[in-house]
């Protein structure tokens, strides 16, 4: 299937458009992360285990997705935006939602 984020695909021609579909991902971080990632926002550095996280959420989202766009008989998806959010207590779930335009081409 192809995914993108313009609204067409250069050397295809859409043939139908099937409708939005969206994929949704929540996932919460522990505090053994936080932890850690604390400490690297005190001496620097990036937090691979927020980034491992954060991959995790986008990656669920965008298979949900691309779920629906199959469902719907679409082969490909375009205008695909990424959101993401923090939710919950403290802001300690990660909320990502893919959403797009499932179409034939």
């Amino acid at each position: 299937m192809i995914l993108t984020t313009t609204p067409q695909i250069e050397g295809h021609r859409i043939l139908e458009y099937k409708g939005l579909v969206t994929g949704e991902t929540i996932i919460g971080a522990n505090a053994f992360k936080d932890f850690f990632a604390s400490i690297r926002d005190i001496i620097g550095g990036r937090s691979g285990s927020y980034e491992k996280v954060l991959r995790q959420a986008k990656d669920t989202a965008v298979a949900e997705m691309q779920e629906r766009a199959r469902q719907l008989g679409g082969n490909a998806i375009v205008g695909i935006d990424l959101d993401y959010e923090t939710i919950g207590a403290n802001n300690s779930m990660l909320m990502v939602t893919a959403s797009g335009t499932a179409v034939v081409i």
